[in-house]
């Protein structure tokens, strides 16, 4: 790829523009006031002692001494404070106002200015790739020039969002992207975990400072966070603004998702046997409009396409609907053994934002002899998925990044079968592992947080966790720690006595991080006894107030865009 492709920045900035003008007058107010009284507890709080007895006399030091005390004050809450420090430090003048609000914009610059360096190197140095007559190694060098075409965009987004809201404003936008921009970079890694050491410490050396200085800006705009939250101006802010429906859902499109005409009224029609418009749904999705801010209903009538699909990045607000999840289904059989990364295996891939899926199946039939092979994968934001089937062995459903949310779901699986670093709410599914390799043992999730700052997590809510098939004589776990901030909930859900009472297993040895965050939170059936459960540090026991965030309205700020999608939900606890 010789060139990176954003989503359109100059007409979204626009657009942005022009959202904000249309506010009323009392809202402008109160954030103006708002951000005023913010910006003045926060600069207090940080950079206060820097003014504390300095004469006017000693002007020109001080103000660089305010820079060096100021940079370091908000470069001490990152993870990474020397590369904080010293990218920060030469980029910020003694004459320039130090608002933590700057910095964090400053910080998201310094950032992309990284990212571009390493889009050279994957670019333009393709002989330190020796090893790339292997299938996977080649894949794994395309995934990583996708996934940072990913990062670019992610990171102009927080930017131009940063620049044209108030912060308050779009916390949850901010935290939500860089937290994406950081599992890009950390799935390109992974795609080389089976090429030789050289190739894959080179690629690990080329990517450290891009990912030091993203985990950097998500670590600030987390800081700002809970100081704005300590004033409880969020809420203030934030409320009358997540009430509003999407721009695209206009009074037609609402009518259109409150009846059964969604077939009769599709803008696309997709057929086998040649009574619709297009034949694969590859095909069709190539005539969806680019970056469009309405809703395009492809309809998918019954059949099984064998084809693997990818809902491009530009590809927006796409409602896809079939004839039923065991009618109309997408079928493919990509997988690692056979030289495929984990991250291509996906039959039916999403990279768009606003997608939504329902009525349909989703499957990958390599079996579970050939270990990774994925039957849905989604990376797009705000992403929903309703009464659908998602069928396959290791690794079935990867929730790769981004928020997502699953209602009236079937979703089968082995080893890790829901996994992946987004954000992701799975409500009033029917979660089924099966029969897995001989020897194999059953893991449900692998969640993939690394970086404490991330907004990430699997929260599993009033499911039904029972076995398909005879699984007597196989163990089966809620989960095991696939990252050292893996997070996942288990709340209000059935399970069976399948279930082992140990409840989790540990990625590796006897134990786990001190630093996950797994809890199970009033859950019934034979299974769900913790009476004899791991005694892990990172199990926690929660009350409805902890529980409560992760919920829709919490952890991914969902009821505007889920109601908007149609699709049922419980919004709180």
């Amino acid at each position: 790829m010789s060139s990176f492709k954003s989503y359109g920045k100059v007409d979204e900035h626009e657009q942005m523009v022009l959202e904000a003008k249309r506010k009323t007058r009392k809202r402008v107010t109160i954030i103006c006031l708002s951000s005023i009284v913010l910006a003045g507890v926060v600069f207090a709080a940080v950079f206060g002692i820097v003014n504390n007895t300095h004469d006017n006399s000693q002007s020109v030091n001080n103000d660089a001494q305010s820079v060096t005390n100021a940079v370091r004050a908000i470069c001490d809450v990152t993870l990474y404070k020397d590369s904080c420090y010293s990218t920060l430090g030469s980029e910020v003048n003694s004459g320039q106002v130090l608002q933590p609000e700057k910095l964090f914009l400053l910080s998201i610059k310094v950032a992309l200015t990284e990212v571009y360096k390493v889009v050279e190197y994957f670019n333009n140095h393709h002989g330190v790739f020796k090893d790339l007559n292997q299938i996977r190694s080649k894949e794994a060098l395309k995934n990583c020039r996708d996934l940072l075409d990913l990062v670019v965009d992610h990171l102009n987004s927080s930017l131009i969002s940063g620049e044209s809201s108030s912060l308050v404003d779009v916390f949850e936008d901010l935290e939500t992207w860089l937290s994406a921009a950081g599992t890009y970079q950390q799935t390109c890694i992974e795609g080389f975990e089976n090429a030789n050491e050289a190739i894959k410490e080179g690629v690990i050396s080329y990517l450290k400072n891009s990912t030091e200085f993203t985990s950097n800006s998500l670590a600030i705009i987390t800081w700002i966070h809970k100081a704005s939250s300590t004033l409880n101006l969020r809420r203030l802010l934030s409320a009358p603004h997540q009430s509003e429906a999407p721009k695209w859902l206009h009074s037609k499109d609402r009518k259109l998702l409150q009846t059964e005409d969604l077939k009769r009224k599709a803008n696309i029609v997709v057929a086998k046997d040649g009574s619709g418009k297009y034949k694969t749904i590859s095909d069709a999705l190539k005539h969806v409009p680019n970056k469009s801010n309405k809703r395009t209903v492809i309809y998918v009538k019954r059949g099984v396409y064998y084809e693997n699909v990818r809902v491009e990045k530009t590809k927006w607000n796409v409602m896809m609907i079939g004839d039923g999840m065991t009618s109309t289904i997408v079928s493919g059989n990509r997988n690692f053994v056979d030289g495929t990364p984990t991250f291509s295996t996906a039959t039916f891939a999403v990279f768009g934002r606003n997608f939504m899926a329902r009525d349909m199946g989703f499957r990958n039939t390599a079996g579970a002899q050939k270990h990774q092979a994925v039957a849905l994968m989604t990376s797009g934001d705000e992403a929903v998925y309703y009464r659908c089937h998602i069928d396959a062995y290791q690794d079935t459903l990867y929730a790769h990044s981004n928020r997502q949310f699953y209602r009236e779901c079937n979703i089968y699986g082995t080893v890790d079968f829901i996994f992946g670093n987004s954000a992701v709410v799975i409500q009033n599914c029917n979660i089924r592992p099966k029969l897995p390799m001989h020897g194999q043992q059953n893991t449900i999730t692998a969640q993939g947080k690394f970086d404490p700052n991330m907004n990430t997590g699997i929260s599993i809510q009033y499911c039904n966790i029972s076995p398909f098939g005879n699984l007597s004589s196989v163990q089966t776990y809620l989960g095991r720690p696939w990252k050292n901030y893996s997070t996942t909930v288990y709340m209000r859900s059935r399970m069976e006595s399948f279930v082992n009472p140990k409840g989790w297993l540990p990625w590796v040895g006897n134990s786990a991080p001190d630093t996950i965050f797994y809890a199970e939170f009033q859950n019934v059936g034979a299974g769900a006894s913790t009476k004899n459960r791991v005694k892990w540090k990172g199990l926690r026991t929660i009350t409805s107030k902890q529980a409560s965030k992760f919920t829709i309205k919490t952890f991914l700020q969902g009821d505007r865009w889920i109601s908007a999608s149609g699709a049922p939900f419980k919004s709180g606890l």
